[in-house]
């Protein structure tokens, strides 16, 4: 008997294993740990420190795995709503609440002190404000006001200059310009998802620009200022002429694809701004690592 409650004791640590590693929203921080990566290697200056690199993406994994985990936390019951989430751990039932906060303010303090220890202190700081941010303001802020997307964009910009500062210890210019180029990336990203899923986010009390003509123009406006903003590491000598003409090419399909939104407003030319945004983003950071000059 007691053999046979051995054997049934590890699906049951499998499964709850699983939902804990579900609540860091592995792909976002994937895409996290990518775009750190990405601003680790544009900063590093006489070839890499790959022990640094490490000890970058483990604490910047923990902090992002971490805000992700917290902000499913504080949305158990709104996500319990929509249909996209409510088979997450939370509201599905398959992890309690307490653990779930406990696990997840374990990982994001790690995270912080990680990079405070084994990177810097400007690394760690600028950690924390991001899971500041993503948990305490952005989150709050989904329920109160449409202004949530743009003020959530700030700390889903941050990888990237976290990795710059991991590899410099220093923010300048070239740093700052990373960041606009996510966070204007991220605008129209955005919006196709709360265009898709309108009535998911209304059920659920969400504030989030829907399906309308509104949206339509900021996704062109994001689009528009994102060309000008993608050519800076150009013009600032990180990058050369192939990293500028790929940019510019980007730019103009991801803007295309956004005024196919705008002036039919349907459900499916969001679904295709939406493939291209995922597509545009690691088709620029490979064209940046590759034309790097310095």
């Amino acid at each position: 008997m007691r053999d046979e409650n051995i054997v049934l004791e590890l699906p049951r640590r499998r499964v709850r294993f699983a939902d804990l590693m579900e609540l860091t929203k592995p792909r976002i921080t994937l895409l996290v740990l990518i775009t750190t990566l990405v601003g680790f290697y544009m900063g590093s200056r006489d070839g890499i420190n790959f022990l640094l690199l490490f000890h970058a993406i483990i604490g910047t994994g923990l902090v992002a795995g971490g805000a992700s985990a917290l902000n499913q936390y504080f949305e158990r019951d709104l996500d319990a709503r929509m249909l996209r989430t409510r088979n997450r751990p939370l509201p599905d039932g398959r992890l309690v609440p307490n653990e779930a906060l406990i696990f997840s303010a374990i990982i994001s303090a790690a995270g912080v002190a990680y990079l405070m220890f084994f990177v810097n202190i400007l690394t760690g700081a600028l950690g924390a404000a991001t899971l500041v941010g993503y948990v305490l303001v952005y989150t709050p802020l989904k329920t109160r006001t449409t202004l949530c997307t743009l003020i959530g964009a700030f700390p889903g910009a941050a990888p990237p200059v976290m990795g710059w500062t991991a590899a410099r210890g220093e923010i300048d210019a070239v740093a700052l310009s990373l960041f606009a180029i996510l966070f204007l990336w991220q605008m129209p990203h955005f919006f196709a998802i709360s265009w898709i899923f309108t009535e998911d986010y209304m059920r659920a009390g969400f504030t989030m620009h829907g399906s309308g003509v509104k949206t339509g123009r900021q996704i062109i406006f994001f689009c528009c200022a994102l060309i000008p903003i993608s050519v800076l590491p150009t013009i600032f000598g990180l990058t050369g002429m192939i990293y500028l003409l790929g940019a510019i090419l980007l730019g103009f399909v991801y803007l295309g694809y956004g005024f196919a939104v705008a002036l039919f407003r349907s459900n499916t030319h969001a679904h295709r701004l939406l493939r291209v945004s995922v597509l545009y983003l690691p088709a620029l950071l490979v064209l940046m690592m590759i034309d790097k000059l310095q």
